[in-house]
This record gives structure tokens, C-alpha cells and sequence, in this order.
């Protein structure tokens, strides 16, 4: 599989479970710290939603992983430069850079202590105590952005 490409579909209750998992957001319910991101559509120009983990580095920098890849949601994002993350009523905008696959690797690390016990399925193997080669070689699946 051509990791600048990879893609991890829904699968199974998969559909089911996300329906509820964006629902809370939507109730001002924050499960640590997951947001209802929300990015104008680079081809409809309408809002799409999706429930993200807001990841935060000591340094209080916030970051975004997509564990399932270049999902529409990461396309968007990069078409729309930012978005909005959405916690019940409260709504805050961003704007995104997309992190280097060279830097990805203590963000992915951290990312996986933080929710590896959630997102785990898709690394397919790798997980917290990984080596920096073996982040550094799954890295282009996984694209990062960083919020301002």
C-alpha cells in the first residue's frame, strides 16, 4: 500500500459507533478532548463534520492525527487551510499546517499513549513503544496538522 495514499475505511459497527461518537460533541460532551471538527468541503463549499481527538503537547501546541489516513476530512482541511473545531455551542476557528513527515515522529508517539487504547486498529501493529525508524517509516499514512 502506497503510504502517501492510505486510506482506512469504516467498517463493520464502525458506522454505527461514529454516529454516537459525533453526537457528543455536538452535546458539549468532550471524551479527552475530542471535538467536532468542521472544514468547508473543497468542492461543495458546505460544512462537513467528523469527531477528532485535539491532540496538546506539554508546550500547549495542538495538533490533529488522522488514523485512518488521507481521509476527506484531511483533503478538505488542506484545500481550506482551517476550519472550526465545535464543543456544543462553543465553536473555535483555526488555521492548519500541515506537519512534515520528517517531525511526525514524538507527535505520532504521543498520540498513541494518549489514544492508542481508541485508535490503535489502525496502525496495524505499531504502537507507543515503536521505534523512532518504525514511526518515521509509517509516517506518510498518517498526515498531521497543527492548529493556530
Amino acid at each position: 500500500m502506497d503510504l502517501g495514499t492510505r486510506y482506512v475505511g469504516p467498517a463493520g459497527f464502525d458506522a454505527i459507533f461514529n454516529r454516537i461518537a459525533n453526537l457528543l460533541p455536538k452535546l458539549g460532551i468532550s471524551v479527552m478532548g475530542s471535538r467536532l471538527l468542521a472544514v468547508r468541503g473543497r468542492k461543495s463549499g458546505e460544512w462537513r463534520t467528523t469527531m477528532v481527538n485535539v491532540m496538546v503537547r506539554e508546550d500547549g501546541e495542538r495538533f490533529l492525527v488522522a488514523p485512518r489516513g488521507h481521509t476527506q476530512w484531511v483533503r478538505n482541511l488542506r484545500a481550506a487551510g482551517g476550519g472550526e473545531l465545535r464543543l456544543g455551542r462553543k465553536v473555535e476557528t483555526f488555521t492548519a499546517t500541515e506537519v512534515a513527515d520528517a517531525d511526525k515522529v514524538p507527535l505520532l508517539r504521543l498520540y498513541l499513549r494518549k489514544w492508542g487504547w481508541e485508535v490503535g486498529r489502525f496502525f496495524e501493529g505499531v504502537t507507543k513503544d515503536a521505534t523512532d525508524d518504525e514511526l518515521a517509516a509509517i509516517a506518510p499514512g498518517f498526515p498531521v496538522f497543527q492548529l493556530r
